[in-house]
């Protein structure tokens, strides 16, 4: 006897919110396999299944982006070190494909060239996880804004240094 579940166990089940599931639905990426007489979507468990072994696989093949940010010129020594602290726990936590992302520039201003490419890099779903090594790093106030793209999008964001009030990557 085949299995089915409602759009929020799907939604657990593969890691995402309930919006991405909608917008997956819209795009044809997944489709229900019926609705009840209430109107509620039902999904065949074996093909959510699929789906989320087919995701774990691709989330290894999305490289990891550690991001770096000092506010002026006087400040490159610093801009060097984060990155070599960005590049050594990427090492340490073994993550094969990893790039590093600097910019120098003030927290204030949103039109740096690395953030803009960061930004593209998230709302393209091409990464698997966002590494900082605080959180004032991105940028000095709205970086919430940019932590909800990643959570809508299944992003992890990693801050190193603010390891107890890490991001997660699911509801």
């Amino acid at each position: 006897m085949e299995k089915y579940i409602s759009i929020g166990k799907a939604a657990s089940l593969l890691g995402v919110s309930l919006s991405t599931m909608y917008r997956w639905l819209k795009s044809g990426k997944i489709t229900a396999s019926f609705r009840t007489f209430g109107n509620h979507r039902r999904f065949l468990f074996s093909d959510i299944s699929k789906i989320s072994k087919s995701n774990e696989n691709n989330s290894d093949h999305k490289p990891v982006i550690a991001y770096a940010r000092v506010s002026s010129h006087k400040k490159k020594n610093d801009l060097k070190n984060q990155k070599q602290y960005l590049h050594n726990y990427c090492v340490e936590k073994k993550f094969k494909n990893f790039e590093i992302i600097s910019d120098l520039g003030s927290g204030l201003n949103f039109n740096k060239k690395g953030l803009n490419k960061l930004i593209d890099l998230i709302s393209n779903q091409s990464i698997s996880k966002l590494i900082l090594t605080y959180k004032d790093r991105l940028l000095r106030f709205g970086s919430e804004i940019i932590f909800k793209l990643c959570h809508m999008y299944n992003i992890q964001v990693i801050i190193i240094n603010n390891l107890a009030k890490n991001l997660p990557n699911k509801n």
